[in-house]
């Protein structure tokens, strides 16, 4: 059994791990952190790495009370997912896969979701659905620090960069800005379709 922080269209280093786990573990008790991939992902647009985030909103705002994520209201008031949309169908619109795709990626960026994990479960079915790997996992109802899982939380780090990284692949401004690790699964998705497990 494996353990993951569930994430938003997560890095291709925390797929490069489930793809090769028995059984992946979702902890549900974690504490939010700002400046992870719970809530943001990385693309390559015309400009290089480009940043989506979800905007959350504080529930316990004022409150020295540590945020569960699991408890993370999405703000639908900034309108982020027609951002989010409109960025990928720039990025990458002409991208070998994307068409494939597009369709079930819609119906994400319609849904009006409530809560941060909501969104990022339904993404992580996406990607598994994508790759044609189990979409069975299981949740955490406690947070331990040790765990008999193997333990991959950190992995939801943004500034972690994973020891091994996966085979470079094609990119779509790779001529511009060079090949760009660790983006989000999404890019390697676009780029390889359902040849994208083979580089994970």
């Amino acid at each position: 059994m494996s353990l993951f922080i569930p994430t938003y269209f997560g890095p291709i280093s925390q797929y490069s791990e489930i793809v090769k786990s028995d059984s992946v573990v979702f902890e549900m008790d974690d504490n939010f952190q700002k400046q992870s991939y719970r809530n943001r992902c990385y693309i390559y647009n015309a400009n290089g790495k480009q940043l989506l985030n979800i905007p959350v909103k504080d529930k316990n705002k004022g409150s020295s009370q540590r945020k569960k994520t699991k408890d993370l209201l999405v703000d639908n008031d900034a309108h982020w997912q027609d951002h989010h949309l409109k960025s990928l169908q720039t990025a990458y619109r002409t991208s070998p896969f994307y068409e494939f795709y597009e369709d079930d990626l819609l119906k994400i960026f319609n849904k009006k979701y409530t809560f941060l994990q909501d969104v990022n479960m339904d993404t992580h079915l996406f990607i598994a659905d994508v790759l044609q790997i189990p979409l069975q996992y299981s949740k955490t109802e406690e947070y331990t620090v040790e765990t008999t899982e193997k333990d991959f939380r950190e992995l939801v780090n943004a500034k972690h960069q994973p020891k091994k990284l996966v085979e470079k692949y094609i990119q779509m401004f790779d001529d511009k800005h060079g090949f760009i690790s660790n983006l989000s699964i999404l890019d390697l998705v676009f780029m390889e379709g359902p040849n994208a497990i083979s580089f994970l």
